[in-house]
């Protein structure tokens, strides 16, 4: 009988980072031989309408002035409906689920039978939620007892936490019976916690260029690019990326799920299927991005690209990755360089890094599944 693993992870948010690597934790699952399903589980908190009163609490501009308040909400609300169906639509089409479940308590009750292996899968799992706080479930505390609880490829989002969030965390961590992370500052907050773990890619890496491709049905642009994917409201990235392109004397392409990135500058690309949207990077002459996956994708095409540093302070799985590939030099540290049109990443160097480790993450996860100990 196959092992079964029933993954929790963030699959719900409506991007691409997201949904990707879900598909990809799921898919190498399947390659090791494993069973697998993706706990479809939100929390209500993050249902419906809520999210974007959530996303006004974070917006310190809006959420003091009534009418702002209302602006913000008529003008997102229909956005997010948007993103909300089109996700779902995805997420049913890749992925393979549980049922729904929307609480703790509905994660205990329809798992307390269950001999399934737990696994806290990858993405920022153990930081802030939509909700600014974390949520527990992301630990597996609503996994029977005697259950084996792994994590593979998970993170924190950040690099520092207060002593109180350190000791709960403390708590909940020292029950997995394996841990394994994606970024090198998550090795080291289990370090100072007292607790082993590993360091290994992020799922979308473990996948190569010629097995994302199968999910490409058409290209989307014809002419040669440069390619927009931008997670964070950053003004100096679009001047940037403008000025790159016109000096590089290619088209400006901007891809988001967001409709209102249309007035950032480039030819908009919204909402793109996933096949769309792989193609989009793949086929880039330069790719801009201040977003991991972007920059994960990047790397799995051998697409030339400019990394810029969130202007969030989260930026450590960036910087993790490129420190792993030897391309700490594609960060953008002056407005006005544009070397970057001229020098060009050696991609056979990188894509030997990076099937060795391919190789050994892989293996580590089939180790974390099947050792008993």
């Amino acid at each position: 009988m196959k092992i079964q693993v029933r993954v929790i992870t963030r699959h719900r948010p409506a991007n691409y980072g997201s949904l990707l690597q879900s598909i990809a934790t799921q898919k190498i699952l399947d390659k090791i031989g494993v069973e697998s399903k993706i706990i479809d589980y939100i929390a209500k908190e993050e249902t419906g309408s809520r999210i974007a009163f959530i996303q006004l609490k974070q917006k310190k501009g809006w959420n003091k002035n009534p009418l702002k308040k209302m602006a913000y909400i008529l003008g997102r609300e229909p956005e997010n409906i948007v993103m909300y169906h089109h996700f779902t639509k995805m997420r049913k089409k890749y992925l393979l689920m549980t049922k729904q479940v929307n609480s703790h308590e509905e994660l205990r009750k329809y798992f307390k039978n269950s001999k399934a292996v737990f696994m806290t899968g990858s993405d920022q799992v153990w930081g802030p939620v939509s909700t600014g706080t974390y949520d527990s479930a992301y630990f597996l505390d609503f996994v029977p007892k005697g259950n084996k609880k792994i994590a593979f490829a998970s993170s924190f989002g950040k690099a520092k936490f207060n002593e109180k969030t350190m000791k709960e965390y403390k708590q909940y961590l020292a029950q997995y019976d394996k841990i394994a992370v994606r970024e090198d500052k998550a090795v080291e907050i289990l370090d100072d916690m007292g607790i082993e773990s590993e360091q290994v890619l992020d799922p979308t890496l473990l996948i190569d260029k010629n097995e994302w491709s199968k999910y490409i049905t058409k290209n989307v642009v014809k002419e040669e690019y440069v390619l927009v994917y931008q997670i964070h409201n950053d003004q100096k990235l679009n001047a940037y990326a403008k000025m790159f392109a016109k000096k590089s004397g290619l088209k400006l392409v901007r891809v988001s799920p967001i409709f209102h990135q249309f007035k950032r500058g480039g030819k908009f690309v919204y909402l793109p299927d996933i096949g769309e949207f792989l193609s989009l990077v793949k086929n880039a002459k330069y790719l801009i991005t201040d977003s991991f996956h972007g920059t994960a994708f990047a790397i799995n095409f051998n697409t030339q690209f400019i990394e810029v540093l969130p202007n969030t302070g989260t930026s450590s799985r960036n910087q993790s990755i490129l420190e792993l590939t030897g391309l700490q030099d594609r960060i953008l540290k002056d407005l006005n360089d544009f070397r970057f049109i001229k020098d060009k990443i050696d991609f056979s160097r990188v894509n030997e890094i990076m099937d060795a480790h391919r190789e050994s993450c892989v293996k580590c996860l089939k180790t974390m599944l099947i050792d008993n100990k």
